[in-house]
């Protein structure tokens, strides 16, 4: 029984020539599979998703196996992220509650080698930071250690993930002046780049004036040199 492995999109997977290539050989419907598949991963709407698709061919059969979407994908479907921050310490992305970490550790544990709740929650914390997700209001590359010396054990250990509407906005509020000074630090820092490559461009322009006049000195004072004349001849006594 063939077996296809696939990262689709939850919901709305579309034909392509890669999906032709695997399944036409098979004689498959594809608009079915198509079909088949959008519908078990509808959950998963905004999301990749790997799907696994077992295919009876002789009698067209279509198992499709859905796998939970990676911690990355859950964590940008938490804050409504497009993608990442790309600039993880120079602007970030989302200001997160440790509930909502716990949350998509649940989710993923199953599918994890972490031995407790605990790990998972840390390796959570790792795609956080390659995202760039404040925690708390806490670099994601801080926490971990906070984890490890007893920050947020109350909450792990009651395995809590509903944040409260009131936290939710208070992070929100604090997210939007790190977002704010980030942006301005931002913003300071392309100056000082335009005006340091400014003044780089000014120099390399006057440069060459200054070489043309030290060198038109030195050939004025080679022509102010005397010149060498030979000694007159004595004259002969009569």
């Amino acid at each position: 029984m063939p077996q296809i492995k696939l990262l689709v999109e939850g919901g709305a997977m579309q034909p392509g020539p890669s999906l032709s290539q695997q399944v036409g050989p098979l004689g498959i419907n594809i608009g079915q599979l198509i079909s088949k598949v959008n519908e078990s991963t509808s959950k998963f709407t905004g999301m990749k998703v790997p799907v696994e698709l077992d295919i009876d061919a002789k009698t067209k059969d279509i198992k499709v196996n859905v796998f939970s979407p990676p911690v990355s994908e859950l964590l940008k479907k938490e804050f409504g992220l497009v993608k990442g921050s790309g600039m993880q310490k120079k602007k970030y992305s989302a200001n997160s509650s440790i509930e909502q970490i716990i949350s998509v550790a649940k989710i993923k544990m199953p599918y994890m080698l972490s031995k407790d709740l605990k790990s998972a929650v840390k390796t959570v914390i790792g795609t956080c930071v390659s995202l760039g997700v404040l925690i708390e209001g806490v670099p994601a590359s801080e926490v971990g250690l906070m984890i490890d010396e007893g920050k947020f054990k109350k909450e792990i250990e009651q395995e809590k993930t509903e944040t409260s509407p009131e936290k939710k906005q208070q992070l929100k509020e604090q997210f939007d002046e790190i977002a704010k000074a980030q942006e301005m630090a931002i913003k300071a820092e392309e100056a000082a780049k335009e005006a340091a490559k400014a003044a780089k461009e000014t120099t390399a322009v006057a440069t060459p004036t200054t070489a043309e006049g030290i060198k038109t000195t030195e050939i004025k004072k080679e022509e102010a040199k005397p010149s060498e004349s030979k000694p007159a001849p004595k004259k002969e006594k009569k």
